[in-house]
């Protein structure tokens, strides 16, 4: 059992032995993404980077060690590029640790056989203004962060790539960019059929941004019921959230997984529209597993507004295999 105790310490006062208990236990000492995705340089709390801290007991001691409420003053993150240049600090970390203040933290009691997670931000420890590629590793001190003494636990280590800041639109939702070329994606005066064609390529070369260029979330979001009155109830901020999450569990088959199944074929078969809305009918063909190919015909409903067409809906019927 994860046991805890409640105690308040000044930063000033200096504590000697910090690795007193985890010299008589076995520990591992790992971090891991928590929900990896692909991450940009941006602010923080716009964009967090969760990192899962674990502390494992594979010994048969007892492990007891402090667990500051603000989690700075019980791990680090030491952040590099691949030429072994540490990151700066963030700015708020740099002040808070200098600031004189009391600390208040829970003791931990980690039995043999147990563990104890939690997750943290980096990028409320390290200034990621810039993209490229980096090297993340975690420092753990059971006895509380301090400029002199101890030497603290180090975890494994995980390769990190930043891309460059996102484009905000007018609507507040960043703009799409092209990860070939690092512009910005912008949408054409397509015909339906070609904007079907569009997307359907896009999906076969796993190229995300070009895929959601000419989906209408908005309307994607209103073909349920329960999604469309959550949408009617909310603020314009909780509108631009919605969207957000809509699309990462689109892209995550968590919803509509239809739509973002990769065809390995495809053929516009019927396509027909008039001023304002137009409808394609596509044939398109999935591997399943290594002897079948199966068959569905795809519509697309799309709506045209500035002169753009936009998928705002779609059905799919199954034509078995072959």
């Amino acid at each position: 059992m994860v046991k805890q105790k409640y105690g308040i310490i000044l930063t000033a006062a200096l504590l000697v032995g910090i690795l007193s208990s985890a010299a008589s236990a076995e520990i591992a000492f790992s971090i891991r993404y928590y929900d990896k995705r692909i991450y940009y340089v941006q602010g923080a709390g716009n964009d967090p980077i969760f990192v899962q801290v674990t502390i494992a007991n594979t010994g048969p001691a007892t492990f007891r060690f402090k667990l500051a409420d603000e989690r700075i003053f019980s791990v680090d993150f030491d952040i590099r590029t691949l030429t072994n240049r540490a990151l700066e600090p963030a700015e708020g970390l740099v002040r808070k640790r200098s600031q004189s203040q009391q600390v208040y933290f829970r003791e931990i009691a980690v039995e043999p056989g147990e563990s104890f997670s939690f997750i943290e931000d980096i990028r409320n420890y390290t200034d990621l203004s810039q993209s490229g590629a980096f090297i993340v590793q975690a420092k753990m001190y059971p006895e509380l962060y301090r400029s002199t003494g101890g030497a603290p636990l180090e975890s494994n280590r995980l390769s990190l790539h930043l891309r460059p800041p996102v484009i905000p639109g007018p609507d507040g939702l960043p703009l799409a960019m092209d990860v070939e070329t690092n512009a910005v994606l912008v949408r054409e005066r397509l015909s339906p059929d070609e904007v079907i064609a569009y997307l359907l390529a896009a999906r076969q070369k796993g190229q995300w941004e070009k895929f959601f260029l000419y989906l209408d979330l908005e309307a994607m979001i209103a073909r349920d019921a329960v999604r469309q009155r959550q949408w009617l109830a909310e603020s314009e901020e909780g509108r631009q959230r919605m969207v957000i999450r809509y699309r990462t569990e689109l892209q995550n088959s968590v919803v509509d997984g239809d739509i973002a199944t990769i065809p390995m074929d495809f053929n516009i078969e019927r396509t027909t529209y008039g001023a304002g809305e137009g409808t394609v009918v596509a044939l398109e063909k999935f591997k399943v597993g290594i002897a079948y190919i199966e068959k569905k015909r795809y519509t697309y409903y799309l709506r045209r507004r500035d002169d753009i067409w936009t998928v705002v809906d779609y059905s799919v019927l199954n034509l078995g295999t072959e």
